[in-house]
């Protein structure tokens, strides 16, 4: 006898829903890719010529490495982190602001399910934003890869965490402009105050420490530390805080969805 079994369709109905639901959040930032790969890395681009223009020639930051190639994996990784955040956080305020999140709502979708689609829509964003800056990179200078899986697992962490944590401020915000202040009074002094520019080595003992308080320091030290083999702390160190931060916003999110915190009303 033809045809799936009951086990079988079952199967096929559990993925079929996140998979649909994966393959609109992929889409919605695909068909505008001018806004949403090309412009961060024009950015990056930016910062890039400005930052080693200027200071190429005056800050060597580790021994044997210049300055324009410690930068690079700053820019590349500070870019993961920004676009995983706005692919979540933006797909989700404007579905609330819009009043389509309602249909996504009345599916049979559970609360995990979810969260893998945004999450992994926005994995991917953050992902191929980095790949597009690393090729661009290439032509400035011949970066090193002294732990590729290093770099591969900060990335996913990072983008996983950053892309956790735009699905909790989606689900906080009920405007865009609350939205913004996510962006610019958390996201962005988090990133600048990071090392992509500099070692934290360089600053005063005290804002050595403060520093240290901020996890995006670990996941972009410790992504830098997949290129150089050199880093401010112990990679395993960045990747245990990054890895226990992400848990920590996973199961925070997890218990939102559950309970249809500020989507359900």
């Amino acid at each position: 006898m033809s045809g799936l079994s009951l086990s079988d369709s079952v199967t096929v109905s559990a993925f079929r829903g996140p998979w649909t639901l994966l393959k609109k959040e992929l889409l919605r930032f695909w068909r505008v890719a001018f806004q949403t790969i090309a412009a961060p890395v024009i950015t990056a681009l930016l910062y890039l010529l400005i930052f080693s223009h200027v200071l190429e020639s005056h800050v060597q930051v580790y021994d044997g490495v210049p300055y324009t190639a410690f930068l690079i994996p700053g820019l590349i990784m500070m870019s993961v982190l920004q676009n995983a955040f706005a692919n979540s956080s933006s797909s989700l305020i404007q579905s609330k602001v819009m009043g389509n999140l309602v249909f996504v709502l009345l599916t049979p979708l559970t609360h995990l399910q979810f969260f893998l689609a945004f999450l992994i829509a926005a994995i991917i964003r953050g992902m191929v934003v980095g790949l597009c800056i690393y090729l661009v990179a290439m032509w400035f200078v011949d970066l090193q890869l002294a732990n590729p899986w290093m770099i591969v697992a900060f990335a996913l962490l990072g983008s996983a965490l950053l892309g956790t944590f735009g699905i909790i401020a989606g689900i906080w915000a009920d405007r865009f402009d609350q939205m913004a202040a996510f962006q610019n009074f958390i996201i962005m002094p988090l990133s600048f105050l990071s090392g992509v520019f500099y070692s934290i080595h360089s600053l005063p003992p005290f804002w050595q420490k403060v520093s240290q308080l901020n996890p995006f320091f670990y996941m972009i030290d410790g992504f830098r530390y997949g290129f150089f083999g050199k880093g401010d702390v112990s990679p395993l160190i960045s990747l245990s805080i990054v890895g226990a931060s992400f848990l920590v916003l996973a199961w925070i999110t997890l218990r939102m969805l559950k309970s249809g915190y500020k989507l359900r009303y």
